[in-house]
């Protein structure tokens, strides 16, 4: 059974891979924390925590993370170019008003930026939309539509399309289905995608 720090979400082992030990991290949107706990005792990084709701941060605080309390719509200018080997979008690229501004400055402060979402268009969602009609409710996209904290509803084609668009380069992507890793029609079979992307 999983301790309150160990890796519970499926995208935390995925995301631990992806980050070389001893490195500083920055996550945007960290939550309670758990990410952050979890990437400070298994790779020994350097990490820091920037979250709005009050809630999680005091949960931040009880993990023993460093945390603080920030809209990152606003920007992160109190840290300077190329502060962080790695900054860390978990699921919080989607809930910020302005996401091309979040990502800019995201791959100012640091090197490498790994971004987590939800996949817009896994096929239960597409199926829910086609015969019902309504507001895709999946594991990956839980909330009704007036409860839900996403602004922004994005696919893994939409990313990929995006980050060729502003010309960023994907260094890895990774594709999950219930915690089980996808390979085939990712756009279609995957609930979640996460990617590292840098400038070129």
């Amino acid at each position: 059974m999983p301790t309150k720090d160990s890796p519970e979400k499926p995208e935390y082992r995925v995301i631990l891979d992806l980050v070389k030990p001893g490195s500083s991290v920055l996550d945007l949107g960290c939550s309670d924390g758990g990410l952050l706990s979890a990437l400070i005792r298994e790779r020994k990084v350097r990490g820091q925590g920037v979250e709005i709701d009050e809630r999680a941060i005091h949960e931040c605080v009880a993990r023993g993370v460093g945390v603080s309390q920030q809209d990152i719509d606003a920007g992160l200018s109190e840290y300077g170019d190329r502060s962080f080997d790695y900054v860390i979008l978990n699921q919080s690229l989607q809930k910020v008003k302005k996401p091309e501004w979040v990502l800019e400055e995201a791959l100012r402060v640091a090197g490498k930026v790994i971004v987590a979402f939800a996949n817009f268009a896994h096929y239960p969602a597409r199926l829910q939309l086609f015969f019902r009609g309504r507001t895709p409710v999946t594991r990956g996209l839980p909330y009704q539509w007036y409860d839900t904290p996403n602004l922004h509803f994005l696919s893994i084609s939409d990313f990929r399309g995006f980050c060729c668009q502003r010309g960023y380069s994907i260094a890895n992507e990774s594709f999950l289905a219930g915690g089980k890793a996808i390979r085939l029609l990712p756009n279609l079979r995957a609930d979640l995608g996460i990617f590292l992307i840098s400038r070129n």
